[in-house]
């Protein structure tokens, strides 16, 4: 749909939704569903599902680089570089560094996709529920604010978007990974059974589980309504997938906002800020930059959710003032920016095992084997806060002798030698989020659309190390019960930011003096306003966050349709 930039008519809406990601998405299809007319505004270009994914069906000699990303522009991009997704096949959907500059006091590897769809094209799927020892955390252990909601409010908005979404997973029976709303489970391969059982034969605290993630394994009527197919386990992702395998805001949430008829979209609008109306004591539209021709725009409705993705969320809220708001829309407390988190990826351990010598894998699966938290689930039991959870695989590799030359070298290379199986965990820890850890404007330099830089200044702390060294002795022990050998751990020292998982500055909390948004992710002291993406969340858990991105956006927005109908915001 055209808009009118000349009409204010043409340019007022019931609902606009600051975003197209994960979350972003979310609110699109629940408001058009619920009669609202819509605006989604995205900073980046349109993305179409299956017309514009150009790699997705690429065989790899069709690559120039077979996959691979040139050095030049490796140099040329040190951070997104880092990505283990930032390949030939995905770059992209990536930002590159020079584009969109930041500020680092503290080195953070800023991952960013701006376009429609946000990082669902390329995220990792991983998706897990949160438990009560998750939203109890902070109240127990005094590291941050009491979360306003408790499992039991958020369980059935999970439920919801689990069956929307598609999740392949078993019922494990878990306290503090609730079961969900599953299709049918990928198999675990017979390394990973044989280490479930050795960690299940000799702890009762710990287990090893398939790894849910957002696959469709196999499709219900909700799915194929959708135009979704089975997942075909090409294990090819990032390019996004043409048939829809996995859940992205580009082959699921958008496309069936747009089948309503209320849905506009609107690429190539980077939000400069939310005006707030000092008379009527609200918000009442968005400043909008067009980042092609650089004119601002403003664009109005009764309610606006933020869903930006945590950075940028609090990087429009803190430019968002006003008479009444002079440091940030809804900041009276001076604490928007503060207490960001993020998760810490940087221990991993190898190890090798020499059983099952008649045994391989066969084709490909976009997913592993699970370790959830089992550090300090029930009282503190360790030294540090909080604890981990891991992604564990096993697999088996090929050489192939390059000796000699003419035929013998011909038949040695169609005749590769299989490896020994290897195996290896990576660590998911949660982070504790602290004051000192801020999101802040540069009012020095600007952007091209003349929005102050964000400056990122987080860093790890002594819990945090304290923590990587559990995980490798806790490991360790598990490894050699198993009877894994040649253990290695690794510290990839690697910045945060690279776990792609930023949360917190626009906290939830009951008190307006402590945090920015109530029970409801509705903000305290702006009625209208919402925010349902990472910026939201006031502490990390150890799992992947996104799954409780989306049930918290249904729900936000089941309540905010009901205020409005009601009049109260």
């Amino acid at each position: 749909m055209s808009i009118n930039n000349k009409s204010a008519q043409n340019r007022t809406f019931d609902a606009i939704v600051i975003g197209s990601g994960i979350s972003g998405g979310w609110a699109a299809k629940e408001f058009t569903e619920k009669g609202l007319k819509t605006l989604v505004l995205e900073r980046g270009r349109d993305v179409k599902h299956i017309k514009d994914y150009p790699t997705t069906t690429k065989f790899p000699w069709e690559f120039p680089h077979r996959g691979q990303i040139p050095q030049e522009i490796k140099d040329a991009n040190p951070v997104i570089s880092r990505c283990y997704a930032y390949r030939e096949d995905a770059q992209h959907f990536f930002v590159k560094d020079n584009d969109h500059p930041y500020g680092q006091p503290k080195p953070f590897d800023w991952i960013r996709g701006y376009q429609v769809g946000g990082k669902s094209l390329m995220w990792a799927r991983q998706t897990q529920r949160w438990s009560d020892f998750d939203f109890e955390g902070p109240a127990r252990d005094g590291f941050a604010v009491d979360w306003p909601i408790r499992y039991k409010d958020i369980a059935p908005w999970y439920s919801y978007v689990e069956k929307f979404v598609g999740i392949s997973g078993n019922k494990d029976g878990l306290p503090q990974l609730p079961d969900g709303e599953f299709l049918p489970a990928m198999d675990l391969n017979c390394v990973e059974n044989y280490f479930q059982d050795a960690v299940k034969k000799n702890y009762n605290d710990r287990q090893v589980i398939y790894a849910r993630c957002a696959h469709v394994t196999q499709p219900q009527q909700i799915h194929l309504d959708q135009g979704r197919g089975q997942c075909q386990k090409r294990d090819m992702c990032q390019r996004g997938c043409p048939f829809g395998g996995y859940f992205s805001s580009n082959s699921s949430t958008l496309p069936w906002a747009e089948k309503t008829g209320n849905l506009t979209l609107r690429p190539f609008s980077v939000v400069h800020s939310i005006i707030y109306d000092e008379q009527k004591g609200k918000a009442s539209g968005v400043r909008v930059i067009d980042t092609n021709t650089k004119e601002m725009i403003e664009f109005y409705a009764n309610v606006i959710f933020v869903n930006a993705a945590a950075v940028n969320t609090n990087l429009i809220l803190l430019n968002s003032t006003s008479h009444r708001f002079p440091n940030g829309l809804g900041n009276d407390s001076g604490i928007l920016g503060k207490y960001f988190a993020f998760h810490n990826y940087r221990g991993h351990i190898s190890a090798q095992y020499e059983g099952f010598k008649d045994s391989t894998t066969d084709g490909r699966r976009p997913t592993s084997a699970y370790i959830p938290r089992f550090r300090n689930v029930k009282k503190q039991e360790t030294d540090f806060l909080r604890g981990y959870a891991a992604g564990f695989g096993a697999g088996r590799g090929s050489h192939t002798n390059t000796d000699g030359f003419g035929k013998s070298l011909k038949d040695q290379l169609f005749n590769s030698e299989v490896d020994g199986w290897y195996v290896g965990s990576h660590m998911m820890g949660e982070t504790i989020p602290k004051e000192s850890n801020t999101i802040t404007l540069d009012s020095q330099h600007k952007d091209e659309w003349g929005i102050p830089i964000i400056n990122i200044d987080v860093a790890y702390d002594d819990n945090d190390e304290k923590m990587l060294k559990d995980f490798f002795e806790q490991m360790t022990e598990m490894y050699t019960k198993a009877g894994f050998t040649n253990i290695s751990t690794g510290d990839s020292k690697q910045a945060p930011g690279l776990d792609i998982h930023e949360m917190g500055g626009a906290r939830m909390g009951n008190d307006p003096k402590t945090s920015i948004l109530n029970k409801w992710n509705q903000m305290h002291l702006c009625k209208n306003v919402f925010v349902t993406d990472g910026a939201c969340m006031t502490s990390t858990s150890t799992q992947n966050p996104s799954l409780t991105y989306m049930a918290l956006t249904a729900r936000a927005v089941d309540y905010a349709v009901t205020q409005l109908k009601k009049g109260e915001i």
